[in-house]
């Protein structure tokens, strides 16, 4: 009899609590199935190429001497190296919208912004024999800033508190641009000049060189850990592969300057008379817009002459010509970021 009544209560006990979970269940608002997540990272060149060319510069570190005792060749080369490099390097963050098809499958549509680091494009050092001094510098610089947009498909096997994951998709650029920002400088013996003085021309140049639209791939072998009701942490390991076509190339801010200086310390004593320099008002169409074609032909607007600083075309009144580079602004990097379940 004894026995009985405690299994009666046993029972109870348990019918009551599970009604008690039950309601609690009920209560409780249950996830959607939608959720959103916030990344950041770095990602290193993993796929390095040759640079393009900037203007009539290659990608190159190369490094002469000016001598005139030895007429006709002035110029004995001292350092040659090809410049490589990719603009995959630099910081990445996203915002991520995601929805779970179920346990082990979800869709995931991913905003990115990155910015890569500054890439020495071309360096050209002229010195002169003897004394070292230097005689002209051209020197490059190139970064990237890009916008895409990332559909991907994860793959996991749906565990609740370390859960590995596989993601894979394509990248499609929405914005881009490479930045180059060049410094000139170049001194001439010139006639008209105090003797023992040089005119030496400084230039400052910036350009944008805007893409033609792309597509890329991406994947990445993660693991999600549950920290709360809502939020997971993650980490990542993604490789990026996405090759870029140059479209046109603006140049946007342009300072010329030509002085006459004192080559012993550099002071300079006035500006060339008649031609103190340029502004980026002062550049032609075609100095100043170029269209990248695939091939270079008789049609083609390309350079005729050049007078210093100032280069002419075949029709100064419209964008120039040249041949289109190609960049890569993929590579491998690390994500770490936190998922908010909806």
């Amino acid at each position: 009899m004894k026995t009985s009544r405690l299994l009666s209560a046993a029972a109870l006990a348990m019918v009551i609590s599970g009604s008690a979970v039950a309601q609690e269940r009920s209560n409780s608002v249950p996830h959607s199935k939608f959720y959103l997540k916030a990344a950041g990272g770095y990602f290193f060149s993993v796929s390095p190429g040759q640079f393009p060319n900037v203007g009539p510069f290659p990608p190159q570190d190369l490094h002469t001497e000016f001598n005139p005792a030895n007429a006709p060749r002035f110029l004995d080369t001292i350092s040659r190296k090809i410049l490589t490099g990719s603009y995959g390097e630099g910081v990445r963050g996203g915002l991520t919208f995601g929805y779970n098809i179920n346990k082990y499958l979800a869709v995931e549509g991913t905003f990115n912004y990155f910015s890569s680091r500054k890439n020495l494009m071309t360096r050209n050092l002229t010195t002169d024999a003897g004394s070292g001094a230097t005689r002209a510098s051209v020197e490059s610089y190139g970064h990237v800033n890009a916008v895409d947009f990332a559909p991907s498909l994860v793959v996991s096997p749906g565990l609740e508190k370390v859960n590995p994951y596989v993601r894979f998709g394509v990248v499609v650029p929405l914005w881009g641009r490479l930045y180059i920002e060049t410094d000139v400088m170049q001194r001439t013996n010139a006639a008209g000049i105090p003797a023992g003085t040089v005119v030496q021309t400084d230039i400052h140049r910036k350009e944008e060189v805007k893409p033609n639209p792309t597509i890329g791939f991406q994947g990445a072998l993660g693991v999600s850990f549950n920290v709360s009701h809502r939020f997971d942490i993650f980490v990542e390991a993604e490789y990026r592969n996405v090759p870029v076509r140059s479209k046109e190339k603006e140049i946007t801010a342009y300072t010329e300057t030509n002085n006459i200086v004192n080559p012993a310390n550099g002071n300079v004593i006035a500006p060339v008379p008649g031609n103190p320099g340029r502004s980026l008002g002062d550049l032609s169409v075609a100095e100043r817009e170029t269209k990248y074609v695939t091939t270079l032909d008789r049609n083609s607007n390309t350079e005729i002459n050049k007078r210093g600083a100032k280069t002419f075309y075949k029709d100064d009144n419209a964008p120039a010509n040249d041949l289109k580079s190609y960049i890569n602004i993929g590579g491998m990097g690390v994500n770490a970021g936190l998922k908010f379940r909806l």
